[in-house]
């Protein structure tokens, strides 16, 4: 169930409706719009009786949300959401694309701070990397844990670059939300619904990214989980699933693109480094993710990637991105999109 609050609704009148459902054993999700504010009804086993409801001052009708999903759907909140972030002009679902880029992993300090540098001179706003790393061997590098947390907190200090990096448990969830910006969660967690749950009891945003083998709507569910426990900030991901075929690490599905702007104001990114496992593929598949409408993209970058320590083979080098992001600053306008411009260089050497 749906309540449409009035265009003129005050706060108070919000407030109002919100303390009502509550009262009644439900719980109420305030969704504000550019237009209106959208009330979502959830922990209802069946149809809510309006009575109580469409009457109250400032409602202005009731509607019976029939998806399996509600809080992610457009039909809670037409608007398109945009995260913004405390102390910084980056956005994720504006007009301007959201560029994350960094290495698979944090190796050393010294690693991560030439990868940031690089990423911070080619006008990213975002810092990706690995302290905890699900990996298939269990005799692989599995990340530093706290420490490349500390060293992702230290890269934004120096660079303002905000942080974006996975949690894997929710022992490390807690972690990860005390040290970086947006807490990612795996392609292999993405049907995790306890840490699902604990994301979503979260105050950072969370960035989702899509199963090895999931559909729309159990994507979209996944999200659900998030947004059922508060936390309304989250961010999808496309990062290719697996089929038939053997020439790509995975398939990237950029249809899932429009289709989930279609069904949901939740903003998505597309990752081009997972979504094909070849470095020669990353940029061509990047401009495409623009051109069909992502909201930014998640690319893997090293300095050495011959010698990574993970994900080497799809990790550009610095000079690739740079050329990836003159020819994303060449598209995002044919699209209605822009880039921030690449701000003077830091030297990471003072660190």
């Amino acid at each position: 169930m749906l309540v449409v609050m009035q265009a003129h609704a005050t706060e108070e009148q919000v407030r109002a409706v919100c303390k009502k459902i509550e009262s009644l054993g439900y719980r109420a999700h305030p969704m504000p719009g550019e237009q209106r504010t959208a009330v979502g009804i959830t922990g209802n086993a069946g149809v809510v009786e309006p009575g109580t409801l469409d009457e109250m001052p400032g409602v202005a009708e009731l509607i019976r949300v029939s998806k399996p999903y509600k809080l992610v759907s457009r039909d809670v909140k037409p608007d398109n959401t945009v995260i913004t972030f405390p102390g910084s002009d980056a956005t994720i679902g504006g007009k301007n694309l959201a560029i994350m880029a960094g290495p698979c992993g944090v190796e050393t300090r010294e690693q991560a701070f030439a990868a940031a540098e690089r990423v911070h001179r080619a006008g990213a706003q975002f810092f990706r990397g690995g302290a905890y790393k699900p990996r298939t061997s269990p005799y692989t590098f599995q990340g530093l844990g706290e420490e490349g947390l500390k060293i992702l907190a230290d890269i934004r200090s120096l660079f303002g670059l905000r942080i974006i990096t996975e949690a894997i448990d929710n022992e490390s969830l807690e972690l990860v939300e005390a040290y970086a910006d947006i807490i990612q969660i795996g392609a292999r967690n993405m049907q995790n619904y306890s840490l699902l749950k604990r994301a979503g009891r979260a105050r950072k945003p969370v960035m989702l990214k899509r199963g090895l083998s999931a559909t729309l709507d159990e994507f979209l569910m996944a999200a659900e989980y998030i947004m059922s426990e508060g936390n309304y900030n989250v961010i999808l991901c496309e990062r290719g699933i697996r089929t038939f075929t053997d020439h790509t690490r995975n398939t990237l599905d950029l249809s899932i693109v429009p289709a989930v702007q279609k069904r949901s104001h939740l903003p998505i990114l597309v990752d081009p480094s997972h979504g094909t496992g070849k470095r020669h593929k990353v940029i061509p598949l990047s401009r495409a993710a623009i051109a069909v409408g992502a909201d930014g993209l998640l690319v893997e970058v090293h300095c050495d990637p011959d010698h990574a320590l993970s994900d080497g083979a799809q990790s550009l080098y610095p000079d690739q991105l740079d050329e990836l992001m003159a020819q994303v600053r060449q598209i995002a306008p044919v699209v209605g999109r822009s880039v921030v411009e690449a701000p003077a260089p830091i030297s990471a050497i003072t660190q």
